[in-house]
Formats: C-alpha cells, sequence, structure tokens
C-alpha cells in the first residue's frame, strides 16, 4: 500500500509517496510528470524495497524558494523563480533521505529528475548506492552531439521565456500535458487516472510557472554538472537507460565520467519509460538492485 506524506524540506513541504520495506529507493520524476509516473514500478519492486517517490519541488510545494519573488520591478509573469536548477533538487533529494533516515539508497531518475540524481550521486556518494539514469542529458557533456545535431526539442526554447509559455498554454493545459503524453508513449498514452494527476498538477498559471522554471534554469544546473565533473567522478554502480528518443546519448556522456557504467536501449518504447514498458524497466533494475545489495 501506498502512503502519501508532506515532509519539510528546505523551506518546502514536498508530497511524498512511500511504499514497501527494505533497502531505499528514491524516484526522482520529471516534466510533466507527477510521483505517479512511478506507480508500475513501485508496484513491481515493494515487495523487496521501500519506495520513496516526491513531486518535485516545482508542484505546488508550500513555501517559496529564496528569490521567489518579482524582481526589480518585474510582473508575475517575467519573473524567474529560484530553488529548480539540478543542484538544488539534488539538495531537495539529499534532505529528503536524510529526513527519513533513507541513505545509502538507490536512486532512479528520469527526464529532469536525472539530472539531480546524477549530481546527488556524484556529490553525496554516501547517500546513494546505485544509481539509474534514463531519457535525459546531462548539461553541456561530450556525448549527446547527434542527438542534439538539428538543435534541442522545441519545448525547451519554449519554456525558457520567463512568462511565455504559461501565458499561451493556460486554459489549455489538458491539450497541452496530452501531447507530452501521446508523444512519449509512441501514441498508446497513459491510464485516465494518472493522466488526470498530471494535468491536475500543471494546471493555472503558477503551476506552469514554476515547472517552466527547470527549464529556465538549464543554464545554471549544465554550469553545476560541468564544475562537479572537472574534480569528481562518478564512482556508484550506475545504469543508463535510453528509448526514444534520447536513444544512448545519455549513457555516451556519462562513459567519461562513471567508473562503474552498464547501458541498454530499450526498441519500440517511448520516452516516459515507467509507464510505457514498465516490465521492461523492472527486468532491468530489479537484477541491478540485487547486485548491490
Amino acid at each position: 500500500m501506498t502512503a502519501l506524506r508532506r515532509i519539510s524540506i528546505h523551506g518546502a513541504d514536498i508530497n511524498v509517496a512511500v511504499a514497501g520495506r527494505g533497502p531505499a529507493v528514491l524516484l526522482l520524476h520529471g516534466f510533466p510528470h507527477t510521483w505517479e509516473v512511478w506507480t508500475d514500478v513501485m508496484a513491481g519492486l515493494s515487495d523487496r524495497y521501500r519506495l520513496i517517490a516526491p513531486d518535485l519541488r516545482w508542484l505546488g510545494a508550500d513555501g517559496r524558494t529564496e528569490g521567489g519573488r518579482a524582481e526589480g520591478g518585474r510582473s508575475e509573469d517575467d519573473r524567474t523563480e529560484r530553488g529548480y536548477d539540478a543542484g538544488s533538487l539534488a539538495d531537495d533529494a539529499a534532505g529528503l533521505l536524510e529526513a527519513l533516515d533513507a541513505g545509502p539508497a538507490a536512486v532512479i531518475g528520469i527526464d529532469a529528475g536525472a539530472p539531480p540524481a546524477f549530481l546527488l550521486a556524484l556529490r553525496r556518494p554516501d547517500l546513494v548506492r546505485r544509481l539509474v539514469v534514463m531519457e535525459s542529458l546531462l548539461g553541456r557533456e561530450p556525448g549527446a552531439e547527434d542527438f542534439l545535431a538539428h538543435g534541442a526539442p522545441w519545448w525547451f526554447g519554449f519554456h525558457a521565456v520567463p512568462g511565455l509559455a504559461e501565458s499561451v498554454i493556460e486554459g489549455h493545459e489538458d491539450r497541452y500535458v496530452d501531447w507530452f503524453l501521446d508523444t512519449g508513449t509512441l501514441g498508446d498514452g497513459v491510464r485516465p487516472e494518472i493522466r488526470d494527476a498530471f494535468v491536475r498538477a500543471h494546471t493555472g498559471r503558477d503551476a506552469l510557472r514554476r515547472a517552466f522554471a527547470t527549464y529556465r534554469a538549464l543554464p545554471e544546473s549544465a554550469e553545476q554538472i560541468r564544475r562537479a565533473t572537472a574534480s569528481a567522478r562518478l564512482t556508484v554502480p550506475t545504469m543508463a537507460v535510453g528509448a526514444h528518443p534520447v536513444g544512448t546519448a545519455l549513457e555516451r556522456q556519462l562513459r567519461p565520467l562513471a567508473d562503474d557504467l552498464t547501458g541498454h536501449l530499450l526498441e519500440d518504447c517511448g520516452h516516459i519509460i515507467p509507464l510505457h514498458r514498465p516490465e521492461a524497466l523492472l527486468a532491468l533494475v530489479r537484477p541491478f538492485l540485487e547486485d548491490g545489495q
């Protein structure tokens, strides 16, 4: 059974879903997800593991990050939220593990949850025993040149302009989220109850602004990753899982940075791996986690 809790981390009360008993596994979602993107993975692992799946900071956390107010006389639509960069989200993850006395844990991150998972493992190997990252890129690290040959995905630029995307999407959030869910499952879509949870979490200008703040922080996140990898190596056993569209780009980025890396590419699988091909993902994750026990 999954229990929902509210835990205060660095000035914000964050929703956290917890299930199962055993060694801890921390699950970090991406956009436009909630913790429910892990529903099938949690069901498949809860017999042996303690699953911890937070809603990341942008999903309606109570409390404001420092600097979250409008600055320099700018309007609400033009303000830039702070605290949504990968380093800050990694700090949130570390604080959550410490608050739950759950480290060292296996950490699994997808999409926008992968860079914080990576930085957490790089900075705090005392808190991370295994790392799984999927369908994401690590800043400007070499290895993703083929994927980026024609530029970043269109929504990166759209989301990056302060105030623009939320003003266009407000009132049409369901259609916008549906596009990501359909594209991310190669047209198969997701179960209605999960789709509705994602839409609710990303409805309204404030919710959209917080979600897009992760994109507006991408330059800062990339610089954090560059500095971190210049002075440290990833020492924890790591698995990179690719599908469509990122493929093996993340694995190629990790090769020069990781001491112990395994890579997998899932064929006929969309971006939202935990919902589109959960059994294929579990077939990779179960033995990887067991190797570390």
